[in-house]
């Protein structure tokens, strides 16, 4: 992905995002030169800030996402059991852009459809050996109330629904209807170690440098 189409998503979502009312911490605007300085090292050690991937394709309108991580615990914390265990998102799914299957080995996280579009989540059980269980029903918490589908099951979100997704199950999801903006709150988040994808893909993007960056993605730190 050239930095050029880097900058121009960056642009749009931020615009995307504030059209909600919803606005990003101040360290989103900083610039590179300054996201570099020491005082910035827990925002970087922590990969909060901007996120883009095409899951290595270079798909992105086809396959891939807009993420931002505003705040983010440590695995250490989390392996004690006290301290910062949480972590937050906000992302947006382009109308019908695949973010492709994929498990947890750890994080539980509630997606929340934050307006716009609906959210369309494809879910399958795990196997016992983690891989997908493409017999059995899943069910998950939505909104208090849990919800059965058959394997490979759609769940319809609409603005304003959730759904709890637990370690193991097996999720991707498209916007249909318009653009979606969606937030995230789980347990600490991984992304270079935790997430375990159906099909041989990468998570972070490969940027060839065109044009200087707006802003650092947590994948240049």
């Amino acid at each position: 992905m050239k930095r050029s189409t880097v900058n121009e998503i960056l642009r749009e979502a931020d615009s995307f995002i504030q059209s909600f009312g919803y606005t990003l911490p101040p360290f989103a605007y900083w610039s590179a030169n300054r996201m570099r300085q020491s005082d910035a090292t827990t925002i970087r050690e922590r990969a909060l800030g901007w996120d883009i991937t095409d899951y290595g394709q270079g798909r992105f309108e086809e396959m891939g996402l807009f993420l931002f991580t505003t705040r983010n615990g440590t695995l250490a914390d989390l392996n004690k059991g006290r301290g910062m265990l949480y972590a937050e998102k906000i992302m947006v799914s382009r109308e019908k852009q695949l973010s492709p299957m994929h498990r947890h080995n750890t994080k539980a996280e509630d997606i929340i459809n934050a307006g716009g579009g609906d959210l369309i989540i494809e879910l399958f059980a795990p196997a016992q050996d983690g891989s997908i269980d493409r017999e059995s029903q899943v069910t998950v918490p939505s909104d208090g109330l849990n919800v059965t589908l058959d394997a490979g099951g759609l769940l319809r979100l609409q603005p304003g629904q959730s759904v709890t997704l637990l370690p193991g199950i097996w999720h991707a999801f498209w916007a249909e209807k318009g653009d979606c903006l969606i937030r995230e709150v789980s347990t600490v988040n991984d992304d270079r170690t935790d997430n375990v994808f159906e099909k041989d893909i990468g998570r972070f993007s490969k940027i060839v440098e065109d044009e200087d960056p707006l802003h650092l993605l947590v994948s240049d730190y």
